[in-house]
């Protein structure tokens, strides 16, 4: 049992204890990195414990998320009480009056095209206005192809060739094609 006691390291001050006091003790304009409070640490307290790096990382980023540390320029400082918080990124949100003499009484106003009114009257009907000329707008409708024997065809028809659709074959060389390589 006193072998136990004889191993076992100096008990340590609590993590954000120790980082304050390193602050403190730094004593750096700017602040003090990450880094050097470690080396600090080190130096101040001797043994730390196998995961000092992480336990460390993990108590600056929570002392900063809480406000207890300000984080400028990979620097870890303490807060001004002076002054003034610091602004996020982006634009900062309009504030909200809810006694301004625009907004009433009603609930807000909510997304997207308001319901229909009830108690409305009807709209009249929509009359359509011709333009005039007698034929529909837009483009005009295909017509089908006619169908069937030589009864509605005429005679160009007759007499021109029906090409296929597409590009046509390749023309094959019809003197290279009757001589041989032989002779």
């Amino acid at each position: 049992m006193a072998t136990e006691e004889v191993n076992k390291p100096p008990s340590l001050p609590p993590y954000p204890q120790m980082i304050l006091q390193a602050i403190e003790a730094l004593n750096d304009k700017n602040g003090s990195n990450k880094s050097s409070i470690s080396k600090y640490i080190e130096s101040t307290y001797g043994e730390v414990p196998a995961g000092h790096n992480a336990l460390l990382s993990h108590h600056l980023s929570k002392m900063k998320d809480n406000g207890e540390l300000v984080f400028w320029k990979n620097n870890y400082t303490k807060p001004d009480p002076n002054a003034p918080p610091r602004r996020g990124r982006g634009r900062p949100p309009k504030p909200k009056d809810p006694l301004s003499p625009d907004t009433t009484l009603t609930s807000p106003k909510g997304r997207g095209r308001p319901p229909k009114d009830p108690e409305a009257p009807p709209k009249p009907p929509k009359v359509k206005v011709s333009s005039g000329s007698g034929k529909p707008r837009g483009r005009p409708r295909k017509m089908a192809k006619p169908t069937g024997g030589l009864s509605g065809s005429t005679a160009v028809e007759e007499t021109m060739p029906v090409r296929p659709r597409g590009r046509p074959p390749k023309a094959k060389d019809t003197l290279s094609a009757g001589v041989s390589v032989g002779q």
